[in-house]
């Protein structure tokens, strides 16, 4: 199977990381376009009374995306590979899903939980949503063992 378009989507965390590598190797052998992206959560800010918090906290889950980002893009220009960095606003899985369709990608790569660490019988929510709407194939990485990192 070819893979053309890649969606990564990250939010800083260790595993979403591990998982752009894998994605960029990929990407790599493939000659595929690499879409990084991240989403802003605005689930937990609806039906808050204070339109001011919400902006403030927007301007710092945008800081946030902006850096993981950054780090992924210098990671796969290191390997001789363009991604493609893009900022959305909603609930993670839905922006995810609907994200790889309008792209028509022909693969995610993405981590098995995020920064909460809150797994659900080892896989994340936002992966388990994905997996189950996603329209094409997802490879879900998981987080490397210590003793794995130092091999």
């Amino acid at each position: 199977m070819l893979y053309k378009k890649i969606v990564v989507p990250t939010d800083g965390s260790d595993v979403s990381i591990e998982a752009a590598k894998h994605a960029i190797e990929i990407g790599k052998l493939m000659k595929a376009e690499i879409y990084v992206i991240y989403v802003v959560d605005i689930a937990p800010f609806i039906g808050l009374p204070t339109e001011g918090l919400w902006e403030t906290m927007k301007e710092i889950l945008n800081e946030e995306g902006e850096k993981a980002l950054k780090k992924i893009k210098k990671m796969a220009e290191e390997h001789g590979v363009n991604v493609k960095p893009e900022i959305l606003e909603g609930v993670p899985a839905n922006e995810i899903v609907e994200f790889a369709e309008k792209k028509r990608a022909d693969l995610i790569v993405m981590g098995t939980s995020g920064k909460t660490g809150l797994d659900r019988f080892l896989l994340g929510s936002v992966a388990e949503k994905v997996i189950r709407n996603a329209h094409c194939p997802v490879l879900v990485v998981k987080k490397q063992k210590k003793e794995e990192k130092e091999e």
